[in-house]
């Protein structure tokens, strides 16, 4: 018996209706070819703390790190019924087909259920990156052996641990220094999550303390034998050195600016083009989506949520009318160009009328740069299917739709060429340029602009830039290097510096994805240039939402994020190494690299484990903020806490037992020794009573540093009774107190 298990059940139902005749069952569908199951996602889950020892059922910081030596799953209490099945299946088969979805966490959640029950029957792989008939059909007849996907699982693996000992450990250790000072709530810490909130947090904070400054641009005017041109002004190198420029490069001193206007308007006026250069350009038409791509285009022009693009990808992928959509690849395989001619045909059809023209004359001969196997691996592009748009679609479903198959259709038209020239003005021993461009083929982008919306205009970091501010508006006359020219005016332009744009959910999945641009290590920023950011195309959105959810970000006007009082409190007591994403990049890196069969599942544990360990000491001293309203012990500067004893409530540290600290109650409030307190003859802290089980007595407030204690007498210290005071042992203190 052949034995297909999908990752859900909309998948089983269709890859059975391919394999024909599906009769269903109870947990199964019947075929001609073999017998289809399903998963639900993941139907294993890791287990708690408290299943490897009952000890972690109560968070201690003394029990920290937590790391399993055998690592155990569990069946989801939800899913018993459905891994029933599957089990038994998996007993009866002879061969085994592996449908998960063409990922690292596909792979993952079929295979360790094959795992989990021993599994000893051969296992084939099934690619399934689109639901309609002929793709199923096609990938049915290309089955791989499952083995070749070991280092895929084995990177899924690493990252569900990773994420376990990070999340687990960590959290349990600053929410108890969190609790210390007095905040009664859970700090959720994720390995991606955390450092994506901190994105969000020091943004907010550079948009807070930016201050505005005025910058000065110079633009001359020149004349030439064929007509006059206005260049930019571009200070040296030697003179960018000089205190009157700022870090970017830009003129800061208005006096400075002036002299130089002055200096370029007073004669000899002639000046000599020192460079002239044209080169033709080609600008190929933008890639088709991967899903991070997709979250961000739809974001900028519809400003969709990022999960709103998964769940309406998801919808058009279940629907048969696009590919998988949890994609991050940008490309696409050499075998399906094939499919050009039929999918841009029924795009003609299309409502919307630029999709419809740019289909209509597209011409599917044409091989763009997408067509690339080398850059192929489990999946490609999310694009349309052979399958043609029939009926209605709610409108968040038919704009993501339209974008994916605009992408899709402008592979097909030719590049877009031009010749660039770009000239240089020698001036009064000063360089000035100017950037013209001339169009020879308008090519794709005669059907397709890719439009610059206001936040790009105002966005230096935006992949969509404005003209640079030396590109002329107009054609340049016809020069050659040599020629001489002759200054007619210099003007002087101010601009303000901006604060940089706060994120919306599109634009952090953007600072997710080119995460290399937001590490603080100049080394780690080049080295991760190229890494796949960090989180997955299929997480990025969960994070961002679970962050919304949990109450560390809101959403706010014009749907941008805006970090809570939580939020800072998190980040500002984290250590740089779990705020900034310098770490989790890298081991992304490793992730993607394990991938392809470079590094272990072991060793990318170990430095996991000593990561985790180093982070738990440091939660020792996590600097948080006392909580408003607490009271502070004054030994520790810890938070105290209301607690119930045998003989009634009692005011103790939470630093315990680090700090024995301990006061009775007194009418909701801590009995605080007043300045009148009996003092310690040995350390000269307050004496406070206290109630032991032998009746009063007298306590050091600096109890455990010192121990020292008097019997009662008359509602005093007996001073003289105990020859001064009697030192006392922690066990021994312990002992004597009912409340500890």
């Amino acid at each position: 018996m052949r034995l297909y298990i999908a990752e859900k059940p909309s998948m089983a139902r269709e890859l059975a209706n391919c394999l024909g005749n599906p009769i269903k069952c109870n947990g199964y569908i019947q075929t001609d070819d073999g017998i289809v199951t399903w998963l639900f996602g993941h139907i294993l889950e890791q287990v708690e703390p408290a299943a490897y020892d009952p000890k972690y059922k109560s968070w201690r910081a003394e029990d920290l790190p937590i790391v399993p030596k055998v690592w155990k799953l569990q069946v989801r209490p939800d899913a018993a019924q459905q891994f029933d099945v599957v089990k038994r299946l998996i007993a009866k088969a002879d061969e085994i087909i592996h449908a998960g979805d063409p990922d690292r966490e596909g792979q993952l959640l079929v295979d360790e259920v094959l795992d989990f029950l021993g599994n000893t029957k051969p296992v084939k792989r099934i690619l399934l990156n689109a639901l309609d008939t002929e793709s199923i059909l096609r990938a049915n007849e290309n089955l791989r052996d499952n083995a070749e996907f070991f280092n895929l699982k084995q990177s899924a693996l690493a990252r569900s641990r990773a994420d376990w000992l990070i999340g687990m450990n960590l959290s349990r250790a600053y929410t108890l220094a969190a609790r210390r000072r007095g905040h009664d709530m859970v700090l959720p810490i994720g390995r991606v999550k955390t450092p994506t909130l901190a994105l969000v947090v020091r943004r907010e904070r550079e948009i807070k303390n930016f201050k505005p400054v005025d910058f000065f641009t110079i633009r001359a005017t020149f004349i030439h034998a064929n007509g006059e041109f206005t260049a930019t002004f571009k200070p040296s190198e030697k003179m960018l050195k000089l205190k009157v420029f700022d870090a970017d490069g830009r003129l800061i001193d208005k006096k400075f600016a002036d002299e130089l206007i002055e200096k370029f308007s007073t004669a000899p006026l002639d000046g000599k083009i020192s460079s002239c250069k044209t080169t033709k350009k080609k600008e190929s038409p933008p890639l088709p989506f991967s899903l991070s791509t997709l979250q961000i285009a739809a974001g900028k022009a519809f400003g969709y949520s990022p999960q709103q693009v998964l769940d309406a990808a998801q919808k058009l992928y279940e629907m048969k009318l696009t590919t998988y959509p949890r994609s991050d690849c940008e490309f696409l395989p050499t075998n399906q160009f094939k499919d050009a001619l039929a999918i841009l045909s029924h795009l003609t059809t299309s409502t919307d009328e630029t999709l419809k023209n740019l289909a209509a004359n597209s011409n599917a001969a044409i091989k763009s740069r997408a067509w690339n196997d080398k850059k192929i691996s489990a999946h490609h592009a999310i694009i349309p299917t052979k399958n043609k748009l029939t009926q209605p679609l709610p409108a968040v479903e038919f704009n993501i739709y339209n974008l994916i198959a605009k992408n899709y259709a402008v592979q097909f038209h030719d590049l877009h060429i031009y010749d660039e020239t770009v000239i240089v003005v020698d001036y009064k021993d000063e360089n000035f340029r100017v950037t013209g461009k001339v169009v020879k083929q308008l090519g794709w982008r005669e059907f397709f602009i890719v439009s610059k919306t206001k936040a790009d205009a105002k966005n230096p970091k935006s992949k969509l830039k404005p003209p640079d501010e030396d590109e002329s508006e107009n054609p340049l006359p016809q020069m050659k290097t040599g020629d001489t020219v002759t200054h007619k005016k210099s003007e002087l332009k101010k601009g303000v510096t901006k604060p940089p744009l706060p994120f919306t959910a599109a634009s952090l999945v953007q600072g997710m994805k080119d995460i290399h641009k937001y590490v603080k290590n100049p080394d780690a920023q080049k080295q991760l240039k190229d890494v796949y950011g960090i989180g997955t195309e299929a997480t990025r959105a969960a994070i961002i939402d679970d962050l919304i959810q949990r109450e560390f970000l809101r959403v706010g006007k014009k749907k941008i994020l805006q970090p809570t009082a939580r939020a800072y409190l998190l980040i500002d007591a984290l250590p740089d190494e779990m705020t900034y994403p310098d770490a989790t990049a890298i081991w992304e890196d490793k992730l993607h690299s394990m991938s392809d069969g470079d590094g272990t599942l072991e060793n990318f544990l170990d430095g996991q484990v000593n990561f985790t360990r180093e982070l738990v000491n440091d939660a020792m001293t996590a600097n948080f903020s006392v909580a408003e309203g607490t009271f502070k012990c004054p030994n520790c500067g810890n938070a105290l806490v209301k607690l119930r004893g045998k003989n009634g409530e009692f005011w103790s540290c939470t630093n315990y037992p680090t700090c024995k600290t301990a006061f009775d109650d007194d009418k909701g409030k801590p009995n605080f020794p007043d300045e009148n307190a009996p003092k310690c003859p040995t350390c000269g802290s307050a004496l406070v009573k206290r109630h032991g089980k032998n009746g009063d007595f007298w306590g050091c407030l600096n109890f455990p540093r010192c121990r020292t204690t008097f019997d009662d007498k008359n509602g005093k210290p007996d001073f003289d009774g105990k020859k001064g005071y009697v030192p006392m042992s922690s066990e021994e203190f312990i002992a004597m107190t009912s409340d500890d």
